[in-house]
């Protein structure tokens, strides 16, 4: 009896002993920084740790700045600088040419506290080649 119940207890620890190594090993830590926080079941990246990058942005000009050299599109605001190239229908622009409810389009950079760099932005609808604004018309229909 004592011999089957220490028989029992080495098997028992062997089995342990061979599982968890493949148990841990079959694990990645992920570092705290990049995982996401879970609320309420579904996975968000906290404010805190979502990071700005460089890109592309378009939309409607909700407001022009021109004494803080600003304008917003959406809810962010860009920052226009003296390296910010400007255009307006295919021309050179100033923030003069801005008007607000046209669309806007152009390109940013994040600074490292957080607000927008534009680095280009057209003013109005994209030009089409010979410099006149692109005009969506329907199909003709074959008679």
């Amino acid at each position: 009896m004592k011999t089957s119940l220490q028989l029992a207890r080495f098997c028992f620890l062997l089995a342990v002993l061979i599982a968890f190594p493949r148990h841990a090993s079959a694990q990645t830590p992920m570092p705290m920084a990049s995982s996401p926080t879970n609320t309420g079941g579904t996975n968000s990246v906290t404010k805190a740790e979502k990071k700005h990058v460089a890109g592309p942005f378009h939309g409607k000009l909700l407001a022009v700045n021109k004494n803080a050299k600003t304008i917003s599109v959406g809810k962010r605001v860009f920052q226009i600088t003296s390296e910010t190239k400007m255009k307006k229908a295919g021309r050179p622009a100033t923030l003069q040419d801005a008007i607000v409810g046209e669309p806007v389009s152009g390109y940013v950079k994040p600074t490292p506290d957080g607000r927008w760099i534009a680095a280009s932005v057209n003013f109005g609808p994209k030009p089409q080649e010979n410099g006149v604004p692109a005009k969506k018309s329907k199909p003709e229909m074959p008679k």
